[in-house]
């Protein structure tokens, strides 16, 4: 039976080169993409993919984020990140939203489709590449000083807000993406200030691209 595969990225380029390497595989097909986070969600709510191949820095609604919120409209999904991220704190972010799996991009294509079979059956699959990042943070002991992000503090709804603000959409543009008023979003907009001790956009623009939340 064909695997159906939902695949997220935001380069044309790489989603023209993974189905050219998947035409060969008939028990997996690419039955849509997507180019950012939002319009994943909404792909993966409409064609119920059997796995979701996720990119984590994609625009209006990153990755980690896009993981979640599909996770919480059907908890029966299986996310497979697929990503150039190999640092231990990404890699445990996106298992802690729920991903099924984590492949970074200079994995071989035997690997991935081993991968993607690994996920649709319901198990877990890490790449080879980050096995001892996933090691590393199962070692860290309970309760010891592990650096924290700024960005726990937020809630889901902040988190998208920041992340669109950082890519320069304005509170009018941001009402409309995410179906809001224009009042609420200020209202965010202010609390994230207090939150993370920012004066300007500026500020929370730099809070987002160091943390990840956003490559811009």
């Amino acid at each position: 039976m064909d695997i159906k595969v939902l695949f997220a990225d935001d380069h044309q380029v790489f989603h023209d080169c993974v189905k050219a390497l998947f035409e060969p595989h008939e028990c997996i097909r690419i039955i849509a993409t997507a180019s950012d986070g939002r319009a994943t969600v909404k792909l993966a709510r409409e064609l119920n993919p059997d796995v979701v191949v996720m990119d984590l820095s994609m625009p209006l609604l990153n990755g980690i984020d896009a993981t979640q919120q599909i996770l919480a409209e059907n908890p029966d999904a299986k996310v497979l990140v697929l990503s150039s991220h190999k640092d231990r704190k990404t890699i445990v972010s996106a298992i802690k939203a729920g991903a099924r799996g984590y492949m970074v991009k200079e994995a071989a294509i035997g690997e991935l489709i081993q991968a993607i079979e690994a996920v649709a059956a319901g198990r877990m699959y890490l790449s080879s590449h980050i096995i001892d990042k996933v090691l590393d943070a199962l070692l860290v002991e309970e309760g010891s000083q592990e650096e924290t992000s700024p960005l726990d503090r937020l809630s889901t709804r902040e988190r998208e807000i920041l992340q669109l603000l950082a890519e320069g959409k304005n509170a009018r543009e941001i009402a409309k993406i995410i179906s809001l008023s224009q009042k609420t979003v200020e209202s965010h907009r202010q609390n994230l200030m207090q939150k993370l001790g920012a004066e300007t956009i500026s500020d929370l623009t730099r809070i987002a691209i160091r943390e990840g939340l956003t490559t811009l």
